[in-house]
């Protein structure tokens, strides 16, 4: 089902990296290919987690749960239970703290702001393992979280979020604007 499309689009984007790989190098954009090196290496770790389990959609109390939540998108609302809801919540924050070190790194190697060419922007699945929610959602999400952080590492002015402690967290007020999640009754 979803994580079995998800696996064919990860064995089929090997190919994007050893490119992007390539152009950093040709481009001399250091901090850039070593904040790839390092995105990639854990998306991998965390697809590691997710395979390493035996997930059985039939067994999966999570998944039958029902509807509890609403948001808005693209002009119509959608249903989810509170482990989808968790799930586009994670992309947020997730691409968050992608985007600020994405950020960051094209700062430090002098490069023009342009979150939108950034391969993590343009990837979207960081922490995404095919359950509860599309890989569509869970992409326009992330890439939400990432506009955002890429702006604050960029910019060093954290206007969307915080930095506490070596980790960079979206600020709530904002999480919860782009989302717009609302109890489903």
């Amino acid at each position: 089902m979803r994580a079995a499309e998800y696996d064919r689009h990860v064995q089929s984007r090997q190919a994007a990296e050893r490119q992007r790989i390539h152009d950093l190098q040709r481009q001399r954009r250091i901090q850039q290919h070593q904040y790839q090196q390092w995105y990639w290496n854990q998306q991998r770790a965390l697809r590691a987690q997710w395979t390493a389990r035996s997930y059985d959609y039939y067994s999966d109390p999570y998944y039958y749960t029902p509807a509890s939540y609403r948001y808005y998108r693209d002009g119509r609302y959608y249903q989810v239970n509170r482990y989808a809801a968790d799930l586009l919540q994670q992309a947020i924050r997730y691409g968050y703290e992608q985007g600020v070190r994405a950020g960051r790194a094209d700062r430090l190697d002098g490069w023009r702001s342009d979150y939108r060419n950034n391969y993590a922007y343009l990837d979207a699945d960081y922490g995404y393992h095919g359950y509860y929610v599309g890989r569509d959602d869970y992409n326009y999400y992330f890439r939400q979280g990432f506009q955002r952080g890429y702006a604050d590492g960029y910019g060093r002015d954290y206007r969307y979020g915080s930095y506490h402690d070596g980790n960079h967290s979206i600020l709530a007020a904002v999480l919860v604007a782009i989302l717009a999640l609302q109890p489903f009754s």
